[in-house]
């Protein structure tokens, strides 16, 4: 069993939170046109790295013909994946090491995970399982926008002082699992791929417009997104426990979730006072598409 990146790094409700919001159906057009992908019942497509299953189930809702498999390295998040949709073949697995034949997938897709693995094996694997003609999608999240209301960043002494006394030790938690080791930045990700023999290779970029206060979102998309922020704290929170063991302990840690959920409560009754604060998060997500 691995556990690894749901205990030290990125929880279930940060994943699947935040990327419920960005492979919303709202955006779903944008994706359909950079992926390019025909909607058949004879094609498999491939989920390499899959977290808690979000871009699974929104690929699901797109392409419902297909017949989709996702993996992870990461237990808790198939088995949380795998109670949430039955129609999705969920399972562990290596990126390294795919348990599929030769030639027998049509689409292989990824979201976050090329950074994390070194480039031969990441795009060797994907190419030895695809089947001639078949198309390897990387999806890279880039330098987007990130603009939090004062209501939430604003800190307590008691929250400067505990975020001072543990900041060292998320450096070294990167350091430890080799977190982006192999970033890459927008012209080496698609050189990469072409350079482990994918062709016709093209490049998207897709902005996701998260800002709660924009009259175009419903009160519950506009709450999703400020609560997935919420939730991102509180998560960050709850991982001191292993990140941090006896820096900080359990009642310091309950403070600290009461004071971010105070703050969060307090933004969301401005937003339904009609105060708007036009915080946001805007995301750009590099689509790079390759052909075998």
């Amino acid at each position: 069993m691995n556990t690894i990146w749901s205990t030290y790094v990125q929880k279930i409700g940060t994943l699947y939170d935040t990327r419920s919001l960005r492979f919303s159906d709202i955006y779903k057009d944008k994706y359909l046109k950079a992926f390019k992908i025909e909607d058949r019942s004879n094609l498999k497509l491939l989920e390499i790295g899959c977290g808690p299953g979000a871009l699974a189930e929104s690929l699901r809702r797109w392409y419902p013909n297909i017949s989709i498999y996702a993996i992870d390295r990461d237990s808790n998040f198939i088995n949380y994946a795998s109670k949430k949709s039955s129609s999705i073949y969920f399972s562990e697995g290596d990126a390294t090491r795919l348990k599929f034949d030769n030639n027998s997938l049509d689409v292989t897709i990824s979201n976050t995970v090329a950074e994390h693995i070194e480039p031969s094996k990441f795009y060797g694997e994907q190419y030895r399982v695809l089947k001639k003609n078949g198309v390897c999608l990387v999806l890279s999240a880039r330098n987007g926008i990130n603009i939090y209301s004062q209501c939430v960043i604003e800190q307590s002494e008691f929250e400067k002082q505990i975020w001072k006394r543990v900041e060292n030790y998320f450096y070294d938690i990167e350091k430890k699992y080799d977190i982006c080791l192999y970033q890459q930045n927008e012209s080496e990700i698609p050189l990469n791929m072409e350079k482990n023999g994918f062709k016709n290779v093209s490049t998207e970029y897709i902005t996701i417009n998260l800002t709660p206060d924009n009259p175009i979102y419903s009160r519950e998309t506009a709450y999703a997104m400020i609560n997935a922020n919420r939730q991102v704290n509180i998560d960050n929170i709850n991982g001191l426990s292993y990140i941090a063991p006896n820096i900080v302990d359990e009642s310091e840690i309950e403070e600290l979730k009461r004071l971010v959920n105070k703050k969060y409560d307090y933004r969301l009754a401005l937003y339904d006072k009609g105060i708007k604060l036009w915080d946001t998060n805007v995301s750009v997500t590099m689509v790079i598409r390759g052909v075998k």
